[in-house]
């Protein structure tokens, strides 16, 4: 992955608009790419069609997701959704954003709680239980895994090692990430990226939510 390791950072202030410009960077290439767009005020992405899905994550600024037959979806910041297949699909958007955008193969597998071409939140997905941990998959194939986590007040997970290259993405509440035998406290709209084997902990300082971002491949 081509972000910073090992520290807090936020997607939106790494990634600024130029004026009049649209701006992708690759986070990730391979079976399922992982691109960061910004986009500038009054900018298009003309609409193409795609034989696959992606999962948009909004950092920052509004976007419009336009298709055939009058599709019209408006995210905002913190807003995701899977766009649709085999058919166009454009991005606008007026005032400027920044978001991520990840490749979902067909032959991934995606969690029936989400439909594709619907706006949704991930922090709503995966409500809060008292005393524990909740987890859920999104999207996962043998090379990637997208998975969203609700930790309760005081619950934690201890210190392991990575299996592969993570990004988070902070969606609710306060935690403290263990990285390397440092800690980094993490709110709601921070990332942080894991390397390969990196030994890490999660704890939560408050109730707190994440998405982990897990790719597989070297």
């Amino acid at each position: 992955m081509k972000e910073k390791v090992g520290e807090v950072f936020f997607i939106a202030m790494d990634n600024p608009a130029i004026p009049g410009c649209t701006i992708s960077k690759a986070v990730h290439d391979g079976a399922n790419d992982i691109i960061c767009f910004s986009l500038s005020r009054n900018t298009d992405i003309s609409a193409e069609i795609y034989p696959y899905h992606k999962l948009i994550i909004m950092a920052e600024g509004v976007i419009e997701i336009y298709g055939a037959d009058g599709f019209r979806r408006n995210l905002h910041t913190s807003d995701s959704i899977i766009t649709l297949t085999d058919t166009p699909m454009g991005i606008r958007t007026a005032e400027g954003a920044v978001y991520t955008e990840v490749s979902i193969r067909r032959r991934d597998i995606m969690n029936e709680a989400i439909k594709a071409g619907e706006v949704f939140r991930l922090a709503e997905i995966v409500p809060y239980q008292d005393g524990k941990i909740v987890n859920m998959d999104v999207v996962h194939n043998d090379k990637m895994k997208f998975v969203i986590m609700a930790f309760d007040a005081g619950t934690e997970l201890s210190e392991h090692a990575a299996p592969g290259e993570a990004l988070i993405f902070v969606l609710d509440g306060e935690g403290v990430i263990g990285y390397e035998g440092k800690e980094h406290p993490i709110k709601a709209g921070e990332n942080f990226r894991f390397a390969k084997a990196g030994i890490h902990s999660v704890k939560a300082a408050k109730r707190f939510k994440m998405a982990l971002l897990l790719t597989l491949e070297s």
